[in-house]
């Protein structure tokens, strides 16, 4: 099983290229039957190798056919060149040299969707990580960059629009209705940058000028009829440009930058040079058709690519180990833009429970891996959650920009900037790049009446991961308060955690305060503390710093689902104590000032978190006892949900963050109400909201048709079907109809879902669908785990289905499995059948392999 291409990729083998590209210009001739790709590359030996034997030049290419090759203009043939592994080797090369390459592909054909490709017949490219070398053979490595001219030629009436980096230069007309363009980039780039668009499409266009004054082209293409969606995408792009002029002085440098939004692609977006490449998913919307959430995502994925320009782009990473150098860095700048352009805390609660719900998750199973990982085997599944959110000073940002513009750089080039900036030694910092796991924080403290001190003892541990058995300590940021009985801040203070063991004391404490640890979130670990229900209720209640506010509420919903769990599973008598509800309700009458924050406070933690606090994840003891809790709050505060419902139900619908807020909070309300066996409920609340809003508001819509999916009764199967008929011209729109279908928690769900496999709007070639469907059901805690297996069994199907067609996305569905060793025995077995039958496919793809073998 395990050959050549199963071979991994070491951290500590990386090596300068032998030879660096100067300059390359491609001319690419696209037909109904092949595209033909001409290279013309300006070569030179790397001064800086060492390890160049025999002048030998080896360029990567993959599912090209090789037509032609030369020399300095001089053709080679078959006997100056080998080709074998995935490789193009060229002996006794000289000093300085062109060459000239020819090859041609089907794209059409491409279903991995990486290289060229076709979709919904518009010819399209994805370069990164190692999509290039299925164009061209190529030094395909970030640290070989090059500028690039783009020539394309392609039949006018079919592909009007032809598209590349940079600026264009050129274009005309030829013979039999065949035009051409030119495109040229001034910038270096390595080839994972490279874009390229052919086809009918349409475009919006505006202009941004920039803080010297300088026009700038904006476009954003899309497919015809989707135009009079592109204008929230637009806004959010001029908003992107400005913030990052003001925060971090950064300024577009091209005439001209262009989006196209496509409909088949692996990722969310591309940041290709001044060619940004969208999943149409993160582009179109308008409120008919998108959620809210919808919007809030649009301008945050619009704006990471757009800040790719420079933490990518201009200063790119040497080689794919350093990949959060350009990741984590960007999604740093995007989450402050969202916190800056949307609510602070909300956004700051958004980006803990993804780091919860995925990174903590990797971190405590066989897939952890350091920020900057030893090796990998194949880079795609390299895009981690780690690698985005755990990656991630305008001093130190300015210098390390001006000081690498133009370089691959590496992540002990970004903290010497910072170093350099700050004056600060920042060696411990690097230990967050390269040891795995997430720290623990064990905390105790003591309080002395009578002098008056208090004292926090905090042991700081990181468990083993693995390759890693032993951690050292880490500098940790715990930003910290302390409270009085009465709910006023009596301290607050930034400590540093850096040692094994730390203590830390404070003076004229008048009593035994409750302390409010890692306030904000200041670093990504977990705390242990021993608080009672009385503190967290009171932290819940009156902490000042809003974030802590809300977690205090997560800490104690968890606690009290964890006891009844344990009750459930020694079949006792469920309860709620009455203080929990007193506190929930006070929440909710007290802080309606802030309706998006207020609906974050009363959201319970969910499935997926509440199993990361136990041992051995109890599927059912969890959905039973959440559950309880949920109808056990919607019976007590329903007059408090319907009467905030009733005023607030019909609405306008307006994007801004007071109507997403009140939006929220109203529909967060009918969920809980929707929770209740209460046909009348059901009718004016759920079904009402559905029929009102389904051809103008799909934030309520779909807040409806959720609670309907979940309620076992013909006016479920009404919406469902209702909203497919009125909504199935719209592609986007169905994916999600699709999710709500395989999210339900209803008995049924796994033989619904391989019905829907079957429907007419579902294609297993599309990555958005099979997100929609398959990654959905993946994530149903109830159904994918279900006793029998056929959960497990149903996707192990599936990824094998998907591993013939797109590797990249089958890799991405395997993790759910992944954590088989977290479950009970009998799931564990039944988890690691499904596992081991998939290492027994003769056909596995590297993708699914590595992930694989790494769970087994």
């Amino acid at each position: 099983m395990k050959d050549q291409h199963m071979h991994p990729v070491y951290l500590h083998d990386y090596q300068v290229p032998d030879y660096l590209i100067d300059t390359i210009d491609l001319e690419f001739d696209l037909t109904e039957e092949y595209a033909t790709v001409k290279s013309h590359l300006v070569v030179k030996r790397n001064p800086e190798s060492t390890t160049a034997k025999n002048n030998t030049l080896t360029l990567q290419g993959e599912a090209i056919e090789l037509q032609s090759i030369a020399l300095n203009g001089k053709p080679l043939s078959a006997a100056h060149y080998q080709i074998a592994g995935g490789l193009l080797t060229i002996p006794s090369v000289p000093e300085n040299f062109t060459l000239d390459i020819q090859t041609r592909m089907k794209p059409q054909e491409n279903t991995a969707l990486s290289g060229l490709y076709k979709s919904s017949g518009n010819y399209c490219t994805q370069c990164e990580a190692q999509g290039f070398r299925r164009i061209t053979y190529f030094l395909d490595r970030p640290d070989v960059m090059a500028r690039y001219t783009t020539k394309i030629i392609a039949d006018e009436k079919h592909y009007p629009v032809l598209l590349s980096n940079g600026n264009l230069i050129q274009s005309g007309k030829l013979a039999n209705g065949r035009h051409w363009v030119k495109w040229e980039d001034p910038f270096k780039k390595p080839s994972y940058l490279f874009a390229l668009v052919a086809g009918n499409l349409e475009f919006l266009e505006d202009e941004f000028i920039t803080m010297s004054g300088r026009r700038v082209v904006l476009r954003i293409y899309v497919e015809t009829g989707n135009q009079d969606k592109a204008g929230h995408a637009m806004q959010a792009v001029k908003k992107a440009m400005r913030w990052d002029e003001e925060k971090f002085g950064r300024e577009y440098d091209l005439d001209i930058y262009m989006i196209v939004a496509v409909s088949d692609f692996n990722m969310g977006a591309m940041e290709n040079k001044g060619l940004n490449i969208f999943n149409t998913k993160y582009i179109l919307a308008k409120p008919e058709s998108a959620t809210d959430l919808d919007y809030i995502h649009i301008e945050s994925v619009i704006a990471h690519e757009y800040f790719h320009n420079w933490s990518g782009n201009r200063v790119t990473c040497r080689d794919w180990f350093q990949l959060s150098l350009k990741e984590g860095l960007t999604i740093f700048r995007d989450q402050s833009f969202t916190a800056d352009t949307t609510s602070r805390t909300v956004a700051r609660i958004a980006d803990v429970n993804d780091l919860r719900n995925s990174q903590f998750i990797e971190d405590s199973g066989p897939l952890a891996h350091p920020v900057r990982p030893d090796s990998y085997i194949e880079i795609n599944n390299f895009y981690t959650s780690t690698i985005y959110n755990k990656g991630a000073f305008r001093r130190g940002m300015d210098l390390y920009f001006t000081r690498h513009d133009g370089h691959a750089a590496t992540i002990e080039d970004f903290v010497a900037a910072h170093e350099e900036a700050s004056g600060i030694e920042l060696s411990q910092l690097r230990l967050w790049y390269n040891q795995a796991g997430t720290p623990l924080l064990e905390v105790h403290d003591h309080y002395d009446a009578s002098s008056q001190t208090y004292k926090l003892k905090i042991k700081q541990v990181c468990p083993p991961t693995p390759g890693q058995p032993n951690k050292k300590p880490m500098h940790i940021p715990l930003l910290m308060g302390l409270l009085d009985q009465s709910g006023k801040e009596v301290a607050s203070q930034l400590l540093h955690v850096t040692h094994s063991e730390n203590e830390f004391v404070f003076d004229h404490i008048k009593s035994k305060p409750i302390p409010s640890l890692l306030r904000q979130f200041s670093a990504p670990v977990k705390v242990k503390y021993q608080y009672s229900d009385v503190d967290l209720a009171l932290l819940f209640q009156h902490d000042t710093d809003l974030f802590n506010r809300w977690e205090a509420g997560q800490k104690y919903a968890v606690n009290l689902i964890l006891r009844l769990i344990d009750a459930y599973q020694h079949k006792k008598q469920l309860s709620i104590p009455d203080e929990f509800t007193a506190a929930f309700q006070h929440v909710f009458r007290t802080m309606q000032q802030d309706k998006w924050l207020l609906a974050e406070m009363l959201t319970l933690p969910s499935e997926k978190y509440i199993s990361e606090q136990m041992a051995v994840v109890d599927v059912d003891a969890i959905h039973a006892a959440r559950e309880f809790l949920l109808k056990h709050i919607a019976l007590r505060l329903k007059d408090d949900f319907a009467k905030f419902y009733r005023e607030n139900a019909d609405a306008t619908y307006l994007f801004n963050m007071e109507e997403v807020g009140k939006r929220c909070l109203k529909n967060l309300c009918l969920s809980y109400l929707m929770t209740l066996d209460d046909k009348h409920i059901h009718e004016e609340f759920g079904m009402r909201q559905f029929k009102n809003a389904l051809s103008n508001n799909m934030t309520d819509t779909i807040a409806a048709l959720r609670c309907l999916s979940n309620v076992e009764n013909s006016q479920r199967e009404q919406a469902l079907s209702g909203f497919y008929h009125h909504w199935k011209h719209d592609a986007l729109v169905v994916d999600k109809w699709f999710a709500l279908q395989a999210s339900s928690k209803l008995p049924g769900t796994l033989s619904h879902v391989k019905k829907l496999m079957h429907h007419e709007a579902f294609d297993i070639k599309n990555p958005n669908k099979v997100y929609a469907l398959i990654g959905a059901f993946g994530n149903n805690p109830v159904h994918f785990h279900a006793k029998s297996g056929e959960g497990y069994q149903f996707l192990a199907e599936t990824i094998v289905q998907l591993n013939a067609l797109n590797p990249q996305i089958a890799a991405r569905m395997v993790t759910p499995l992944t954590q088989w060793k977290r479950y009970d025995k009998d799931r564990q077995v039944l988890m690691r059948n499904q596992l081991e039958s998939l290492l027994g496919n003769k056909n596995l793809s590297k993708d699914v392999f590595e992930l694989v073998t790494k769970s087994l």
